[in-house]
């Protein structure tokens, strides 16, 4: 069910290099990165550079190195023209005419925090984009890395309602990191390239709501003993608190988010181009469970989530799981339509 159809972004830098640009079959693109001088915004925007789908880049954020940023990057030898967008007055020119926002922008988890301490400042960032995107890109799709996951995504939904320009199809939360760190365990469990594990993570993207389907792992996950499993299941979980111990005191996971988010984002852009059959888990707004928004694979077209592909048979454990996961997962978006609707 679950079909990894996007190369890994360090073989797309090199198969979309310079030397190999082809403008006969892609469709050009702007792509913003919103908080793009931040510890993900700066290498999700080295990623993108190399992405031969982009045209325009343009970078936003608050910080006063954000034209420095933009000035780096443009000196890369890649077609996408790279503009840097300095402070809220800027905003309007960064959005206007985007295909595709992705959205790092807020404050990073630090250790002793938990993803509902950097709700309230998080919240008002991505709040005020989607207002900005309401206005100046209605029919953008909007990838949202701002942590809480759970939570900013319905803000932005509620949001963009609001303005009367929500498409469902056009909002995802990026969840591809849960994907990316279980095929890396997997990898190195099987003894295998972490490249050639296909697995599926559901449900949300924070603690208890980060299930991976360890069943429906290709290749299967060399692990007979449940209480192995489970382990790997509460690693998964808890993987970003494992970056940011390790970090101590000096960040969250921002490089292999940066990846992560790249991915996503090349695959979006490959859906709007047209190709068939691009598959990524996303958080999106949903009907498969009692939560209105839930992440599984799903198929990336001309208009963003062309088809849900649900989450296929769980075994007991993963249904417990399930269970487990839907409280906090009502929780979460409750806060966050609450907090839009203030």
């Amino acid at each position: 069910m679950f079909s990894r159809t996007l190369k890994p972004i360090a073989s797309v830098a090199s198969q979309n290099g310079v030397k190999n640009f082809s403008t006969s079959s892609q469709k050009n693109f702007k792509v913003v990165v919103a908080g793009a001088a931040g510890g993900i915004g700066q290498p999700l925007g080295l990623l993108l550079k190399q992405n031969a789908l982009i045209t325009r880049l343009a970078l936003y954020d608050i910080a006063p190195v954000t034209p420095g940023v933009a000035a780096d990057l443009s000196h890369m030898d890649t077609a996408a023209k790279v503009s840097g967008h300095k402070g809220p007055e800027q905003l309007d020119d960064a959005i206007k005419g985007a295909d595709l926002v992705v959205i790092p922008a807020g404050v990073p988890r630090k250790p002793g925090m938990t993803r509902d301490d950097l709700f309230n400042v998080n919240a008002s960032i991505v709040r005020d984009l989607a207002v900005c995107i309401a206005k100046n890109a209605p029919k953008a799709i909007v990838a949202i890395i701002t942590n809480p996951v759970n939570s900013m995504v319905p803000i932005a939904s509620e949001v963009l309602k609001k303005a009367g320009v929500y498409d469902p199809k056009r909002v995802l939360g990026v969840t591809t990191l849960d994907v990316v760190r279980a095929a890396a365990f997997i990898g190195e469990i099987n003894g295998v390239d972490p490249q050639s594990v296909s697995i599926p993570v559901i449900g949300g993207h924070s603690g208890v709501t980060i299930i991976p389907l360890l069943s429906q792992s290709k290749p299967a996950v060399k692990l007979s003993d449940q209480g192995k499993i489970e382990a790997l299941t509460k690693r998964i979980q808890e993987a970003g608190t494992e970056v940011v111990k390790a970090k101590a005191g000096g960040g969250s996971a921002t490089l292999s988010m940066a990846y992560a988010g790249a991915r996503l984002a090349g695959a979006v852009l490959r859906g709007l181009k047209g190709e068939s059959n691009v598959v990524e888990c996303a958080y999106i707004k949903s009907d498969l469970t009692e939560a209105a928004y839930f992440a599984n694979p799903v198929v990336l077209g001309k208009n963003g989530v062309e088809k849900n592909l649900g989450y296929g048979n769980l075994n007991d454990y993963e249904k417990q799981l399930l269970k487990d996961a839907i409280p906090e997962l009502l929780k979460n978006i409750k806060t966050g339509e609450d907090f839009a609707k203030k």
